[in-house]
Formats: C-alpha cells, sequence, structure tokens
C-alpha cells in the first residue's frame, strides 16, 4: 500500500484514478484550471501535471534524431514540440494552490532535478517517473530523496531496467512504490495493450501496480483492474475543442467520468478472495430443485422412484438425497405437492451420508 496525501492506493481501496493534464491547458493557465476543475468534477482522484522545459528536455536542433520522423508529430523537432506542450515553471505555484481550493490532489512528472526543487518548495505530495525517463536513475534517486511516493511508468523498459529503476527508488526513498504498467503509443492500440504484464510485474517486484493508459477507450482500463491495478491513469483534456499535442489520445470530461464509473464498478464486482455467496442470492434459493412428492401416499408406503421427483421450489429435501430415501416406510399421510422432509419417514437416512 501507499498513500497519496492521505488517500491509500491498494487493492483494498478503489481505484486511484489519476487525469494527466500534459500539453492540455493549450497554452493557458485559465484552461489548465479549467481541467483541474472538470477532472475533480469528474471524480478524479488527482490531477498531474509535466514539469519541464523545453530547454530542460533537450536542445534546439534540426540536426538528425533531433527531428521526429513518424507519428502524430512527424515532421517536428523535439524543442518545437516540447515548446509548445510544457507547463511553464511560473504557472505551478498557482496550479497547487487552486488544486488545494477545490480540494483535489496534484502533483507532477519531474524532468530533471530543477523540477524536482521546484516541486518540493511547492510541497508535491507524490513524483511520477515518465517512461522515457525511467533509465535516468540519477533523477530517480533525486525523487525518491524526497521521502514521497514514487509512481514510475515501465513504458519500452526490460525488466532488467525496471529492476535498476526500482533498486534505486527503494535504496534512496521512502519505499513507496507503484509500477505503471505502460505502452508508449500515442495513442495506443488496445491490441497491444498487453495486460497480462501487470501481473508479471506484480510477481517480479511484488508492490503495487497500475495502468498508464494510452488507448482511445477505458477497456483496457477496466479489464486492468480485474488483474490487480490499483491505480489508471489517462490523459485529460478540458473539452473537445482544446488544441494542444495530447488532445488527440485525450479523455474528455464526459470519458473521465466514465471512467472514474466502469473501474470503481470493476473494483466493486471483485469482492472478497472467498466463496461465500452474496446476500443477492438469498431470496433465490427457494428456486432451487427440493424433492417432492409426486402423488398421494399413505403412512406404511414404501416410498418409489415413481413417488417423489427433484423438482422446482426448495423447500424440500436437496436432491442428494434422493436415491437414499427410496424404500422408506412414511410415518404419516402425504399429497402430491408435499415437500419430502426426514419428519414424514418413519426411519430417515444418515443427513451427512452423500451420494
Amino acid at each position: 500500500m501507499i498513500k497519496i496525501a492521505g488517500t491509500s492506493i491498494s487493492a483494498n481501496s478503489p481505484p486511484y484514478i489519476i487525469a494527466e493534464l500534459s500539453a492540455n491547458h493549450g497554452g493557458s493557465i485559465e484552461s489548465a484550471k479549467l481541467a483541474i476543475r472538470r477532472a475533480m468534477e469528474s471524480g478524479a482522484s488527482a490531477v498531474k501535471i509535466q514539469t519541464y522545459t523545453p530547454d530542460t528536455m533537450t536542445i534546439k536542433s534540426d540536426k538528425p534524431g533531433f527531428k521526429i520522423i513518424d507519428g502524430q508529430w512527424k515532421g517536428r523537432t523535439l524543442y518545437d514540440l516540447y515548446e509548445e506542450a510544457y507547463t511553464p515553471f511560473e504557472w505551478h505555484k498557482e496550479l497547487f494552490e487552486f488544486s488545494k481550493d477545490i480540494g483535489i490532489t496534484i502533483f507532477s512528472s519531474p524532468f530533471d532535478e530543477t523540477a524536482v526543487d521546484l516541486l518540493e518548495s511547492l510541497e508535491a505530495p507524490a513524483y511520477k517517473i515518465a517512461s522515457f525517463e525511467l533509465v535516468d536513475l540519477p533523477l530517480i534517486k533525486r525523487a525518491a530523496e524526497c521521502g514521497k511516493p514514487l509512481l514510475m511508468s515501465t513504458g519500452m523498459a526490460n525488466l532488467d531496467e525496471v529492476r535498476d529503476a526500482l533498486d534505486v527508488a527503494l535504496e534512496y526513498g521512502s519505499g513507496e512504490v507503484l509500477l505503471f504498467h505502460c505502452i508508449s503509443s500515442y495513442p495506443a492500440p488496445t491490441e497491444e495493450s498487453n495486460l497480462r504484464s501487470l501481473e508479471v510485474l506484480r510477481k517480479e517486484f511484488n508492490v503495487e501496480i497500475g495502468l498508464s493508459d494510452h488507448t482511445l477507450t477505458n477497456l483496457a482500463a477496466t479489464i486492468s483492474i480485474g488483474l490487480g491495478a490499483t491505480a489508471i491513469e489517462k490523459h485529460f483534456k478540458p473539452d473537445d475543442d482544446i488544441d494542444s499535442a495530447d488532445a488527440s489520445f485525450s479523455l474528455t470530461p464526459a470519458q473521465l467520468k466514465s471512467l472514474v464509473d466502469e473501474c470503481n464498478e470493476a473494483w466493486n464486482s471483485l469482492g472478497v478472495s472467498d466463496f461465500r455467496r452474496s446476500v443477492v442470492e438469498d431470496e433465490m434459493r427457494k428456486y432451487r430443485r427440493s424433492i417432492y412428492f409426486m402423488k398421494n401416499l399413505k403412512k406404511g408406503d414404501l416410498i418409489s422412484p415413481k413417488d417423489i421427483r427433484a423438482i422446482r421450489p426448495g423447500f424440500g429435501l436437496a436432491p442428494k438425497y434422493f436415491d437414499l430415501i427410496i424404500g422408506k416406510k412414511l410415518s404419516h399421510d402425504v399429497e402430491r405437492g408435499d415437500p419430502v422432509s426426514f419428519k414424514v419417514l418413519e426411519s430417515p437416512p444418515e443427513k451427512t451420508k452423500k451420494m
């Protein structure tokens, strides 16, 4: 179990739903505030932003490797993309205060040590390490040293890379770590979700697990709850009209509310790890099969197979006793439609005997 701002994240708690704002402020702090408010109104557990500048991410260059060659950002340089998408450092204090005022948790993904310094000054309650930064062990060390819960996405990583990152997080941090299974494709095809990786992460590393989901529907996220995910992260935008680098694979407020509702419904459906029957079945028990008399019989008659049947409803003896009461003598008269019970038999069979 981990706790973020007093809220537990574990298999025994409702799913922790994180609305990832990312670039979906569209360059406007008022749009960012609107997104935070609508995330809160949609039932999200927290809002997450990203803390970087284009200069802390990369350099301004047109050289090979700095230009994106495929996907939805094809043709753009890394610098230009981050320049459009970043959340200015000077917005952070206002966004943190706004979130506190309306009652929703906010934290961030830092992308370098200066980002951690800023977030520490704002008393961020947790840190999220993005998939692309999972191999940046010095960054993980710096974030872990703050003693806050650490959430880490595993997109693109092999198990050795995940283990390296987790080892650093546990050595230098509070011990509260959650690993997100993630497919780093934007958007990610649902058929490539490979959700069984959640089971691998839990078995290999014995920490809380979640899903950072880039698919275009809520299906993968909902299914992941049944596979042990205790937290879900999805990109979120304040409305359909937002124009941003991440808008095409981000949820609207209505979709976010559906995500919250569906994940909570999936979690509630899991129940407990035993075979207790639901109380909603109690009324239905009377419609199970049981043994009834099919004809009128007199005291002293011997019961034959034609005299009884296992039918609905369930007020007679269980069908497992059928063969055991054949040949038994009646202790008093019975009528067609009477339930068979031990008290109508002159010498009842052993109740514990099984077929």
